[in-house]
């Protein structure tokens, strides 16, 4: 039981269950990148596999460590796995070094590009932590961050650019506005931490109200993108109406998150946006796999 709880605890402390937000888009990257002639076999999706986990882990690691201060202020997140001694810090150091090793070995073990192109993606998953301590772009830095998945995908199994990456490149750019959007949304449940420790979120930065409708037009803009990355593309119905769908959760989360009643923002960040990643994933496969 205690071994039990412990994976429970590394579990909660990197949220594997938000690997939901990034994974899917990766898997459309490689099946983009499939597509346009590249090779993606059972060594490929595995090791590509590895490299989310190990990158995810990594970025949310270092995140509790940047972190662990802030968090303990924080009424909602002093429970946390650091910040309440749960988890030690050597611990999570081991951990995120740990995670970075097997992202470095898998990008390595895909292509030459993808492991030249490894410690970019590190030091935009490693800074983000920091951009909340001076700019409310911290929001599109965290979207960056997701966005690169389906554009590694696409490298890993093109083994470079090529014919078809603007398409890909405009995926990543609707996930960056996603995940600026309901980053925003999250960020709603801190407001008055953030503004007791001087945190640049969007809503402590400029209110409940201008933060709503700043995030409302990243959908907008995620929607607009979706709809250009699959004309450029060439995808069929089927993709168009799993970005349909995608827009009309994307408005729901607005509907259920109002400035005056904030109950329903973890719906909206965790069940809605998993959704929305699975949604357009499962159009994209249904897509190709009928051509």
């Amino acid at each position: 039981m205690s071994l039990l709880r412990r994976l429970g605890d590394y579990g909660r402390l990197v949220r594997f269950s938000h690997t939901v937000f990034a994974l899917p888009f990766a898997v459309m990257g490689a099946v983009l990148a499939m597509r346009a002639g590249g090779r993606l076999g059972l060594r490929e999706a595995s090791w590509i596999l590895v490299a989310m986990v190990g990158a995810r882990t990594a970025a949310m690691t270092a995140n509790r460590l940047a972190d662990r201060e802030i968090d303990a202020r924080n009424p909602r997140t002093r429970d946390r796995e650091l910040p309440s001694g749960r988890m030690g810090v050597g611990e999570v150091w081991g951990l995120l070094l740990v995670s970075t090793a097997a992202f470095v070995l898998a990008c390595g073990m895909l292509n030459r590009l993808t492991l030249y192109l490894s410690p970019v993606v590190l030091a935009v998953l490693f800074s983000y932590p920091f951009t909340k301590r001076f700019t409310w772009l911290c929001h599109l830095w965290l979207g960056v961050a997701l966005g690169l998945s389906p554009v590694g995908a696409w490298v890993a199994v093109k083994g470079g650019f090529g014919e078809g990456f603007p398409a890909v490149l405009l995926l990543g750019g609707a996930v960056v506005l996603w995940t600026a959007g309901f980053d925003v949304l999250y960020a709603l449940l801190d407001v008055e931490a953030d503004r007791r420790q001087g945190l640049f979120s969007l809503p402590a930065r400029l209110g409940v109200v201008p933060a709503l409708v700043l995030s409302a037009l990243f959908h907008v803009g995620t929607a607009a993108l979706l709809v250009v990355a699959g004309v450029l593309a060439g995808l069929s119905w089927v993709y168009f109406a799993g970005a349909a769908l995608v827009t009309v959760i994307l408005a729901a989360e607005h509907v259920v998150v109002k400035a005056d009643d904030l109950s329903k923002v973890n719906v909206a960040f965790f069940t809605m946006n998993g959704a929305v990643s699975l949604a357009l994933m499962a159009a994209l496969l249904l897509d190709v796999w009928f051509r």
